[in-house]
């Protein structure tokens, strides 16, 4: 989840994040392909869809067509965003009842559409990548413009997002407006391609760690190999209490932060969780930060 006020870069930041991701493997370019010759969005001149798919709904659409349904059950966004990234910008304006369809497909990786005569499962194993103002009228916090929005106003539009969802998103960061030294310099910054290089690498340790299992990569862990790989140095061990008991964060978000802390240090090449990978994993939830 990315939060900024409008212009700050959340959605060509989002509309990036595919050129970074690990190459698709055979079995995941078939699945996908699966997915999208169902509805006939194949390409005649493609066999497989090689590249990760990205999707984009706009906030008007409805359940049915984010999860999936109909009379002869389709699948929605959330499946063709399988194996790649399902991006929802202005996430507040969605209607809440279409993002609490989202929980239980981030939580087990398929949707199931149950119709009277049959009932039908599809993938929907993403990256949801999601964007939002700080409030109505964009501008909290923000040191150039003023904010108009009151509290109350404040609080009607973040409870639009549910703590069961919120607690589904393992990272939230604050994007802040680009100053104009940043736009005017003319600079060379890191390419996608640095980036994916050690992207691929990271995945590969993950590979290699989880060899001969049904885990591919961290965020697949069950509880089994996060107890197992996922052990903190002392130092960060006595830091996630210390933040844990006081945040009075649950369970979900506390296996959350590990993981995330796993895939710092793989970035790394660390074998262990150190305290700094378990200090920049809790920097990523400023929403929970913001709570106390």
């Amino acid at each position: 989840m990315m939060i900024g006020p409008p212009g700050s870069g959340k959605t060509m930041l989002a509309r990036r994040i595919p050129s970074i991701l690990p190459t698709m493997s055979f079995n995941e370019a078939i699945e996908t392909s699966k997915i999208y010759s169902v509805m006939g969005l194949l390409d005649r001149d493609r066999a497989l869809v090689s590249g990760r798919p990205f999707r984009s709904p706009h906030h008007t659409i409805s359940d049915i067509g984010l999860i999936g349904g109909g009379n002869t059950p389709k699948p929605g966004e959330v499946s063709l965003s399988h194996n790649g990234v399902l991006f929802l910008d202005e996430l507040p304006e969605f209607k809440k009842h279409v993002l609490e369809v989202l929980r239980q497909p981030l939580e087990d990786g398929r949707v199931t559409i149950s119709r009277a005569l049959t009932s039908l499962t599809y993938p929907s194993r993403i990256m949801l990548v999601t964007a939002m103002n700080p409030c109505p009228c964009g501008y909290l916090g923000d040191p150039l413009h003023q904010c108009s929005c009151t509290p109350v106003m404040i609080h009607r539009y973040r409870s639009r997002i549910s703590g069961p969802l919120l607690d589904r998103i393992d990272i939230h960061i604050e994007v802040p407006a680009v100053k104009y030294r940043d736009l005017a310099d003319r600079s060379e910054g890191e390419g996608s391609a640095a980036i994916a290089g050690r992207v691929e690498q990271s995945r590969n340790l993950q590979l290699e760690r989880f060899k001969g299992s049904k885990v591919h990569c961290n965020a697949q862990m069950t509880p089994r190999f996060i107890k197992k790989f996922c052990e903190p140095d002392a130092a960060g061990q006595r830091m996630l209490e210390m933040v844990t008991d006081r945040l009075g964060l649950s369970a979900r978000t506390y296996t959350r932060i590990l993981k995330v802390a796993r895939t710092i240090a793989d970035l790394e090449g660390s074998d262990g969780i150190r305290e700094n990978h378990i200090s920049e994993a809790i920097q990523y939830r400023s929403l929970d930060r913001k709570m106390v």
